[in-house]
């Protein structure tokens, strides 16, 4: 194992024993051994690399297919059967919610009780309290029995002690995504300064668009091997075309206006009218013929004005198999205007849409400035129903010329 890694993990299994009736439990402990009762199930089998300092590993995959479990390996919260894990530094993680607090005390005494155990003294603890709470933003909740708090006000504290115990490796497990937009906001920009700073972190996420965007490579899991460990385009775009066919639709968003308000709130950004049209009719049911029509997206949007502009995408799908387009405002250099109290209008128009015969959805979201934390979305704003004559396979019609001419 190396002594230059931060985190190195070599032949590392999980095994579970799975019992199918309660009782089977004594009788295994009675036979000690000399027959068994129960069935095996490995979340982890072999599974070997090495994350260098500074480092920010992606962890991807279906679930069930063992990320959690690596990540309690490597926090040491659960045992390894097989193999060994070295790391290097304090430790500080974010698991899944429930974890590591106790629901019968306050906030304050799992705020100690928690920073204690991740090596931190007494007087560290006092001297980082206020910084903690602050970040928190419950202080008024503080003396509070953790087990009366919201899902939301959990991770809020939970992340404050994660992140104020300076720990020299981060580790998150989907947990961000519980929890208001200014304080995903906030918990963003801080994991951002943590890498600059040159913290190792562990990052498991769904957000494939986060995965890529941040991490510097990133690890496939699958039924508990490694599937593929490098490039985070190269993982990323491997993982989703084997989800392909096995993805669940979506539910379906309709055409959305918010309650209409000054501004959004401190912090975020959200979608407050969105409409899709083909030639000039709108609905969320649109027919077409390729090349034919002409596709316009227009939505309307309310921000934190004291925050930069927010990052428009809009998506065009091929049902839930796979993204057939894709265009983000921050990618083509386009300044998106505001008002200023951050309330802005953006069309996209797609003139002689190119697309053959299928079904498509069309998909909106709002970003923040570098598209990392996605505000708000609409994940079916319009479906697309487009009929052709032809009987030829594909998707979209490209550009293209012919030149042919008769050999002499």
């Amino acid at each position: 194992m190396s002594f230059k890694a931060a985190i190195s993990v070599k032949n590392l299994g999980k095994c579970y024993q799975l019992y199918n009736q309660p009782h089977d439990r004594l009788k295994q402990f009675l036979w000690r051994g000399r027959r068994q009762y129960f069935r095996e199930f490995w979340a982890l089998r072999d599974v070997s690399f090495e994350v260098m300092p500074g480092e920010v590993l992606g962890i991807i995959g279906r679930n069930g297919s063992g990320k959690s479990t690596l990540l309690q390996l490597v926090c040491g919260t659960l045992t390894p059967t097989s193999g060994e894990v070295a790391v290097k530094g304090r430790v500080a993680a974010l698991l899944e919610l429930g974890a590591g607090f106790n629901p019968e005390f306050s906030g304050r005494e799992n705020v100690f009780m928690s920073a204690a155990i991740m090596g931190l003294s007494s007087k560290e603890i006092e001297a980082r309290y206020e910084d903690i709470v602050d970040f928190s933003g419950i202080r008024d909740f503080i003396d509070q029995p953790v087990k009366t708090y919201s899902s939301g006000m959990y991770v809020r504290l939970a992340f404050s002690v994660a992140i104020n115990v300076d720990p020299d490796i981060l580790v998150i497990d989907e947990a961000l995504s519980v929890g208001d937009g200014e304080f995903a906001r906030k918990s963003f920009d801080r994991i951002r300064d943590m890498k600059k700073a040159g913290k190792t972190i562990l990052f498991c996420s769904h957000s494939l668009y986060q995965v890529e965007a941040f991490c510097d490579r990133v690890l496939w899991l699958d039924h508990g091997d490694i599937k593929l460990f490098g490039n985070p385009q190269e993982t990323v775009q491997g993982y989703s075309i084997s989800l392909l066919g096995g993805a669940e639709t979506e539910s379906a968003a309709p055409l959305t206006t918010s309650p209409s308000a000054i501004t959004a709130p401190k912090g975020y950004a959200r979608l407050c009218h969105v409409e899709v049209s083909l030639d000039g009719e709108i609905g969320s049911v649109l027919r077409g013929r390729p090349d034919e029509n002409d596709l316009s997206i227009r939505l309307q949007f309310e921000s934190d004005p004291q925050l930069p502009a927010p990052t428009v995408g809009v998506t065009i799908s091929y049902g839930t198999l796979m993204t057939v387009a894709c265009v983000v405002s921050r990618s083509e250099n386009v300044l998106i205007e505001r008002d200023e109290h951050g309330r802005g209008e953006v069309t996209i128009d797609f003139p002689a849409l190119p697309l053959r015969k299928g079904e498509y959805h069309v998909a909106v979201y709002l970003g923040n400035e570098d598209a990392v934390h996605i505000y708000d979305s609409v994940q079916i704003a319009a479906t697309l129903q487009i009929e052709d004559p032809l009987p030829e396979p594909g998707l979209v019609n490209l550009v293209h010329h012919w030149h042919t001419r008769a050999i002499d």
